[in-house]
């Protein structure tokens, strides 16, 4: 009959783990789980973030109020806008460009440096440098334009600012999307599309039933970051237009700090933080659920099978 094993040495181990784990935890706790929950407190009070705790009970009169204003469902109209504009034209670009950049040209490093060095630099360098090549009088870009006759007001006309936005939306960050989709090209063994042209599959049968399937993952990386990220943008356009002009670029974000920073209506804030909490978590769970699970299940398989 086989001794029990001593618990001495697993208990330890676990003592070990949860020593390297608590800091991160008490952090996790501290910056991220303890703001959900005094935002959730707040936006069921009337509270212009002074003098202490809230004590104006209100209770959801606050999320009333979010679905009779024409602001913040504007903002959710615009969040979908950018969603859809980022999902079809933004990525299928980066995805363009990955390819492109995967054969063999001559500089390709460099055309990889140029198109990921604006992923480096800050939202609030991206807005500035951009609030002065689109300035109506002064901008670079009305003065190309200006030779065809075809000057815009770009940023501070309703009809144009939101193109505007996502022009400067790609720019910032389809390098990112790009480098993910070459990594995870890179990552597909060569012997795999050689097979496939030796089959006689063309360039486009290549790409399309065995580049792109094998991107799968990746691509639904990307697909959920670039969600996500639309759904809280804030930076860009707060540089850039404020949310203006009428409210016509102004994204939830842009409006939780207007009411919670310029209007001191915390509570109100308070709840637009809140529903952003709610869209962002059960896009979350629910694109991990029914999206990724086979990435996720394979995952777990590979973990298992090395034990």
């Amino acid at each position: 009959m086989r001794a029990p094993r001593p618990w001495g040495p697993r208990l330890r181990g676990w003592t070990t783990i949860a020593l390297f784990l608590l800091p991160a935890l008490a952090l996790f706790a501290l910056l991220v789980l303890a703001p959900i929950l005094v935002a959730m407190y707040a936006s069921v009070f009337k509270w212009n973030g002074l003098g202490g705790m809230p004590t104006d009970f209100v209770g959801f009169a606050n999320f009333s109020r979010l679905l009779a204003d024409e602001v913040f469902l504007g903002d959710l109209l615009r969040g979908l806008v950018l969603i859809v504009l980022s999902v079809t034209v933004q990525l299928p670009f980066a995805l363009g460009v990955a390819m492109l950049l995967n054969q063999r040209l001559r500089g390709r490093a460099v055309y990889r440096l140029l198109f990921f060095a604006p992923y480096i630099l800050s939202e609030v360098i991206t807005g500035v440098l951009f609030t002065m090549i689109l300035s109506p009088d002064q901008g670079i870009a009305n003065r190309i334009l200006a030779v065809v006759g075809m000057e815009s007001a770009w940023l501070s006309d309703p009809s144009t600012v939101m193109a505007s936005l996502f022009l400067v939306m790609t720019w910032k960050y389809f390098g990112f999307h790009m480098i993910l989709y070459l990594a995870g090209r890179q990552a597909i063994p060569h012997e795999i599309t050689e097979a496939a042209q030796i089959d006689g599959a063309t360039g486009w049968e290549v790409f399309r039933y065995v580049t792109l399937p094998l991107l799968g993952p990746t691509i639904r990386i990307s697909v959920f970051l670039s969600v996500i990220g639309a759904i809280q943008l804030f930076d860009l356009v707060w540089i850039l237009t404020g949310g203006g002009p009428a409210h016509s670029s102004e994204t939830m974000a842009v409006t939780m700090f207007q009411f919670g920073f310029k209007r001191y209506q915390v509570g109100y804030a308070s709840a637009i933080s809140v529903v952003m909490f709610v869209i962002s978590l059960v896009f979350a769970l629910g694109y991990q659920r029914f999206v990724m699970r086979r990435d996720t299940e394979g995952a777990i398989t590979v973990m298992r099978d090395q034990r």
